[in-house]
């Protein structure tokens, strides 16, 4: 019962996180005592920039284990897949941007596997 969360490499994004850990302390007050954030996915991530390698840095110190080691790159083919009404691992399965979703798919699944046998 977790919550994968995207957060773009930026300063604001990571001022959201805030927002949505407050949203989910509702949810387990009022809905559904068992949500929490299953992990947290850093996108839009351009690892020339300072200000993205420190946002993961952010993200680590304050969530630590929780932020995937996958980081999704900036690439045009997020932006051209929904063109042709596709998602990228359809649009282009053998390039870069399939391949950081397939990684992620790998880490969500040994991780999960991970906590059956805590």
């Amino acid at each position: 019962q977790g919550v994968i969360v995207p957060v773009q490499c930026e300063y604001l994004s990571l001022r959201g996180l805030v927002q949505l850990e407050n949203t989910l302390a509702m949810i387990r007050e009022n809905l559904n005592p068992e949500v929490a954030i299953a992990g947290i996915l850093p996108t839009m991530y351009d690892g020339r920039t300072l200000h993205a390698r420190e946002a993961v840095e952010i993200l680590q110190e304050n969530f630590g284990d929780l932020v995937y080691r996958t980081r999704i790159r900036k690439t045009v083919r997020f932006a051209e897949a929904p063109v042709k009404g596709m998602s990228v691992l359809t649009y282009d399965p053998t390039g870069p941007a399939a391949d950081m979703y397939r990684e992620l798919a790998k880490e969500v699944l040994h991780g999960a596997k991970a906590r059956e046998h805590a």
